[in-house]
């Protein structure tokens, strides 16, 4: 493992901790797990005598998946909360959290809360914490993508808005913050916690496999495929806009397999709009899901893990997947406007569609003929970054 920078550890107050800090750490979907786990685990690993984790699942996505071995896959313990909050709308779901976890807050009586992201959870729980006057630690903060017509965009600026301890993921998003007001002191360029998790996964999976499910599914497979996750409003609620998705993506599966873990939200409205009939005659585009689309229920991380590190290209509007893919140099076409993780454009291997279905066409005729955009890895990106972020905590909540 590589040291950390003196220049990052110098700018930390260096006085020896002098007793137990309790912290929450918050998560609010399957994403933030892959971003707290790391952390949980260094805290473990080397802070377990100073710092006191309580792991507060908020519930906001119900995923039937997550299990005692889903914890356990991620190395972390069970939550010592969980909400059961639910799906409802923005305002609903926001208030409920804040309700709920408050009577957690005031239990526990935390010295910090950390939130991770841009969900609903993260700025919920962040109020939650300013208004009992209880120290704000935000994870992937100064991620902009300009964009407020996007409920994750109002998330990020209104949390950041009230943050004390802000760690970026990449020096566009300190730039972000500098510009914004936020004192440079209290921000901390640490890496990104995601791809930290990704490494411990890949070791995982090295070691134990995937599932028997996941490798029946593989030997159905043969050559190069592609991988499609999709779920954001703006590509799947209206009609117009995934049968647009829906046509073009079956003219691609008829060159090359397209491997696609289907979103709960997403099946609902390829369902609601008749979209999901499988059809097999050759040239026949319409708007039904073709047969070379293999559509299939949400995988577990080390699954789905399994099959995009080898497919030959990622096709997504999630914004971990372009940190991900970037990791590990896979060739990651976004199927959205804008990104709040510029890096993985600017270094990394991905690159902005939109809705451009004729722009997606030609580069995937790209990479299957093994002309694909040379990217590299973005500064800290090494695996490290949860050891920098719980140094931090440990050096500043003393």
């Amino acid at each position: 493992m590589k040291k950390q920078s003196r220049d990052f550890v110098s700018e930390l107050n260096t006085t020896a901790p002098k007793k137990l800090i309790k912290i929450i750490f918050v998560v609010g979907a399957r994403p933030n797990f892959m971003k707290v786990a790391p952390l949980l685990r260094v805290i473990e690993n080397k802070y377990r005598r100073v710092i006191k984790p309580v792991l507060v699942h908020t519930g906001q996505h119900y995923d039937r998946n997550m299990s005692k071995d889903f914890f356990k896959g991620l190395g972390i313990e069970n939550p010592n909360y969980s909400l059961g909050v639910g799906s409802e709308t923005h305002a609903r779901q926001t208030a409920s959290i804040m309700i709920r976890f408050e009577d957690v807050c005031e239990k526990e009586k935390p010295i910090c809360v950390v939130v991770m992201g841009d969900v609903n959870s993260t700025i919920a729980a962040g109020l939650v914490a300013k208004k009992m006057h209880i120290q704000l630690a935000h994870v992937e903060a100064g991620l902009r993508s300009k964009n407020r017509d996007m409920p994750e965009e109002i998330n990020r600026l209104a949390t950041d808005a009230i943050t004390d301890i802000f760690f970026t993921t990449e020096k566009q998003g300190t730039l972000n913050l500098l510009k914004e007001g936020h004192p440079k002191k209290d921000i901390y360029f640490v890496g990104q916690v995601m791809i930290d998790n990704l490494f411990f996964q890949i070791k995982l999976l090295e070691k134990e496999g995937p599932s028997r499910k996941a490798e029946e599914l593989k030997k159905r497979i043969s050559g190069k495929y592609l991988c499609l996750t999709l779920h954001r409003p703006s590509n799947v609620d209206k009609k117009d806009d995934l049968e647009l998705l829906v046509n073009t993506l079956n003219k691609i599966a008829m060159q090359v397999p397209i491997i696609f873990p289907c979103h709960p939200r997403t099946k609902k409205m390829i369902q609601a709009y008749g979209l999901n009939s499988l059809f097999r005659q050759p040239g026949n585009i319409s708007g039904k899901i073709h047969s070379g689309i293999i559509m299939i229920e949400p995988m577990n991380y080390n699954d789905f893990l399994f099959f995009w590190k080898n497919a030959s290209a990622v096709l997504t509007d999630s914004g971990g997947l372009q940190e991900e893919t970037t990791a590990l140099q896979i060739p990651c076409l976004t199927l959205r406007d804008d990104t709040e993780r510029p890096i993985t454009i600017e270094e990394g291997s991905n690159i902005l569609v939109g809705k451009d279905m004729h722009k997606l066409t030609s580069l995937i005729k790209d990479i299957l003929a093994g002309n694909i955009k040379k990217g590299k890895i973005p500064d800290l990106w090494d695996g490290l970054a949860s050891e920098r972020i719980a140094e931090v905590l440990n050096k500043r909540l003393v």
